[in-house]
């Protein structure tokens, strides 16, 4: 841990020119009297390092001189993959370890690089929860990725929309999508993997029988089929509904590219008011009720009529409701 920590310090004022005991102290979350003396045990091993005191100071390495230590440990190489995704990297308790391995990658560069790397870091940001959610955070997440890096079964407890349910699965691999983390695994008797959302889990337990993952099974293309067969599946029906300009606005904001793209292309023209009639695909109509309700009076559903009855008795229950008071 030590070593690791001196080679960090070194990479660190490689990259950054010169940082104070404070500074380093934050980066690597450890005491300003642990980095005095991670400092003389490199003054010690004959690296050629100073500080200066005062506002201006800190500690520096000689110019010209580079440590050729950034290679990456093992573990470092396994996550290459999360370098850009610190957020994630956390939720699966790789965080410390991606961070060593930015470190590394950055300090690697040389300068011109460097540089530019730096100003694209403070430039661009990459978020993948979404807005009202903070991530996708589950104590079964790490084991789980542990399962699927070693091949090995788990049995899960599961809260699937039957009610629970226990599973024995193989875990091909791991996804994350709009924040959310999902195991893709086979199961004995099914030809298909499946997907199961991981907060979902209620426990799980990695097994000591190991499996055998199918040798023409490629995750990325996999999910590319599985979202766009999802995405096909998703809208089965349609309602002919009447929108306002302001509901036709208001759709691009709460709707679908799918579902947007189907009322554009099938809208007709405007009356004096502004309002188009059009198709609106559906995936349910529990679904189309709660999703129409977003918008207000700025849609007036034609069909289905059980569509119409359920709003209009929603709409009927809200006035109840508010004259009462």
């Amino acid at each position: 841990m030590r070593a690791s920590r001196l080679l960090s310090v070194l990479l660190l004022l490689q990259a950054h020119g010169r940082m104070t005991a404070t500074q380093l102290a934050e980066r690597l979350e450890v005491s300003t009297r642990t980095i005095y003396r991670d400092v003389e045990s490199l003054h010690a091993s004959g690296i050629p390092l100073y500080g200066e005191a005062g506002h201006a100071g800190g500690y520096q390495l000689l110019d010209g001189w580079r440590t050729r230590l950034t290679g990456l440990t093992t573990e470092e190489a396994d996550r290459l993959f999360l370098a850009g995704l610190p957020g994630p990297a956390d939720e699966l308790g790789d965080g410390a370890v991606v961070a060593a391995l930015q470190l590394k990658l950055h300090a690697a560069l040389p300068p011109p690089l460097r540089e530019r790397a730096a100003l694209l870091q403070q430039r661009f940001h990459l978020d993948t929860a979404g807005w009202f959610a903070d991530g996708d955070a589950s104590a079964h997440l790490s084991p789980a990725a542990d399962a699927v890096w070693r091949q090995r079964r788990i049995e899960v407890r599961y809260r699937s929309w039957a009610g629970e349910v226990t599973r024995v699965l193989d875990p091909y691999g791991l996804v994350l999508k709009g924040g959310r983390w999902y195991v893709v695994a086979g199961r004995s008797g099914r030809d298909e993997p499946a997907t199961y959302r991981v907060n979902q889990i209620l426990a799980l337990s990695i097994l000591d029988e190991g499996f055998d993952r199918p040798a023409d099974f490629d995750l990325s293309s996999w999910w590319r089929g599985h979202v766009q067969q999802f995405r096909a599946r998703l809208h089965r029906d349609e309602a002919t509904v009447r929108l306002s300009p302001a509901g036709r606005a208001r759709l691009r904001e709460v709707a679908s590219d799918v579902v947007v793209a189907a009322v554009e292309g099938s809208a007709g023209p405007p009356d004096e008011a502004g309002w188009v009639t059009a198709a609106l695909p559906i995936e349910s109509l529990t679904h189309a009720h709660g999703e129409l309700l977003r918008l207000g009076a700025e849609v007036h559903v034609l069909a289905p009529a059980a569509l119409r009855d359920r709003l209009a008795d929603t709409a009927a229950a809200l006035a109840r409701l508010y004259h009462a008071d």
